[in-house]
């Protein structure tokens, strides 16, 4: 068939499962510590306060991608989505475009997925409860794959009716309070960033929190004092450092390279994860083109199985 397909959102979501995205991301984090999947930083074109655009490349499985993403905070106040873009998949060998992606989709899919490999991997084997703060579509996202790997989970916004309606459809509970999510034995951010939800008096022994917030210049959900109270991982060190939750810290001299992990590292086995029952992991997720590159895959990989895809000639 020709033509190049073109995947909205309801076909991203069609071809590529809550457990399809945690493997995907798992093995595009396995390929990028080993250096056989690559990326260079993402690239912020900036207009605060109204929100940035996103250019996010990936070199990896015989592919190429390139994701233009925007973030606007203020645009549900105007019925638009926070977040939109597309997403660009190319034969490395010819440079030949195979597939065009909502971008929305594929982020809140990677970031579920992301946000929830982090809380396994790193989160105490006997962790019971765990909590997402933000039920916007990133939010919603860690929620549903929390609920698809068989976890009950719990949700809270600042907006109540927006959790409980998130909580209904995710078949999920809704906290009380912030003060009771933030007592989670696994607590999973996703806020705009503006303000730090974990301090050093909110965080338990033992437990693990995913922040998937702070991905730009500026934006934090944790202090500098619970940030060097923790065990630190992140997605790649060159984002977090510069424009992750981790840049506050780094700026102020209070954490080094030295004292964070990549994930992808441990998930290879070449550095450890959790050692202690009582220690505290944090996981800094700035979100990686090579997280998008392993989604897109998936999803073109399902296209076949897919009806009403419509394709492009270009």
């Amino acid at each position: 068939m020709s033509g190049v397909p073109v995947f909205t959102a309801r076909h991203v979501e069609q071809a590529v499962s809550p457990g399809r995205a945690v493997d995907a991301v798992r093995d595009a984090f396995v390929e990028h510590a080993a250096g056989r999947w690559t990326m260079p930083p993402k690239v912020y074109v900036t207009n605060y306060p109204a929100g940035d655009f996103r250019a996010m490349p990936a070199l990896g499985g015989g592919y190429a991608l390139l994701k233009w993403i925007n973030s606007f905070p203020g645009n549900p106040e105007l019925g638009l989505p926070t977040v939109s873009g597309v997403v660009l998949l190319s034969e490395a060998e010819s440079g030949q475009l195979r597939a065009v992606l909502d971008a929305g989709s594929v982020t809140a899919l990677r970031t579920g997925a992301a946000a929830v490999l982090a809380a396994e991997l790193l989160g105490r084997t006997d962790a019971g409860t765990a909590a997402v703060i933000g039920a916007g579509v990133n939010g919603r996202a860690a929620a549903r794959t929390f609920v698809a790997r068989g976890r009950n989970v719990v949700l809270w916004d600042v907006d109540a009716v927006r959790a409980s309606d998130a909580a209904r459809e995710l078949e999920c509970g809704v906290a009380a309070s912030l003060h009771e999510a933030l007592g989670a034995d696994i607590v999973v951010t996703v806020t705009p960033g503006h303000h730090s939800l974990i301090s050093k008096e909110t965080l338990r022994p033992g437990q693990h929190v995913s922040l998937m917030g702070a991905d730009g210049p500026g934006k934090s959900e944790a202090t500098n004092a619970a940030l060097t109270t923790s065990t630190l991982f992140c997605d790649d060190w060159e984002q977090a450092s510069h424009g992750g939750e981790l840049a506050h810290a780094v700026d102020a001299a209070l954490v080094a390279r030295d004292d964070v992990t990549p994930i992808g590292e441990v998930l290879a086995g070449d550095r450890p994860g959790r050692t202690s029952a009582d220690e505290v992991t944090m996981f800094d997720s700035t979100g990686l083109a090579i997280q998008d590159l392993a989604v897109a895959l998936a999803a073109f990989e399902a296209a076949g199985e897919l009806e009403g895809l419509q394709r492009l000639d270009l």
